[in-house]
């Protein structure tokens, strides 16, 4: 399982934006992570995530803890991300 940091792409796995792509732009506590699509790219608006609504993927991004979305976006198109953050996951009902 991959690491819960900074720049590390989750899906959102609860809530209107399960099966959405988002990027970890900060770590508020050990529950809760502040998350960004952004909206633009996978529809996941700026946010705080509860660590258990997300599913760390093994992609991860440069960018330093709370990053704009415009650093995120750039940093997404740099490693050829974009077409990846917009493709929704079929989430798996437990």
């Amino acid at each position: 399982m991959s690491a819960i940091e900074v720049g590390r792409i989750c899906v959102k796995t609860r809530g209107r934006e399960a099966g959405k792509k988002c990027v970890i732009v900060d770590i508020i506590d050990d529950k809760f992570v502040l998350v960004t699509g952004p909206k633009s790219v996978s529809g996941v608006k700026r946010r705080r995530s509860n660590i258990k609504h997300l599913e760390p993927t093994e992609k991860k991004i440069e960018v330093k803890a709370g990053a704009s979305d415009d650093e995120v976006m750039e940093a997404l198109s740099k490693q050829n991300l974009l077409e990846y953050m917009k493709e929704p996951i079929k989430i798996k009902v437990q």
